[in-house]
């Protein structure tokens, strides 16, 4: 009895898809600009799983919303557009940058440079990650 109890959860947890493992790397919220209640976050999310995940929502008790951007080029102009979801290949890296994928950061409260920032992060397979980024200039600001 104990043996088939034994192999029937071992076979159920081989058989469970197997979560991957996310991480966030680099990551910083860029200065408010004066006057502006908005801005964004970038970072690395590293993906050392074997399957594919796709960042789907971003949230800060800090921030009226956060969604996720890119930029894309419109009749020659670059445009800042939402995005569903970034994708993060499996054993590779989904980098947000500037210029690039972010999450933008609407009615965020002013705060100064080093300051503690929530963000959790969800993932569509379901995992969340619970980020602490701080405030800072980004290199060539100043």
């Amino acid at each position: 009895m104990f043996k088939r109890a034994f192999y029937s959860s071992l076979a159920l947890l081989l058989a469970a898809p197997a979560l991957a493992k996310v991480e966030a790397v680099d990551g910083y919220v860029r200065l408010l600009p004066p006057g502006s209640p908005n801005t964004a976050a970038f970072m690395v999310l590293k993906n050392d799983g074997d399957k594919p995940v796709a960042l789907v929502a971003a949230a800060s008790p800090e921030a009226g919303r956060a969604e996720r951007h890119t930029h894309l080029p419109e009749n020659g102009v670059m445009k800042m557009r939402q995005v569903e979801r970034i994708e993060i290949p499996a054993r590779g890296e989904a980098v947000l940058k500037p210029g690039s994928l972010h999450i933008m950061l609407f009615e965020v409260r002013e705060l100064s440079q080093g300051t503690p920032f929530p963000l959790t992060l969800t993932l569509d397979d379901g995992q969340t990650l619970g980020l602490i980024i701080l405030f800072a200039l980004q290199l060539g600001d100043a």
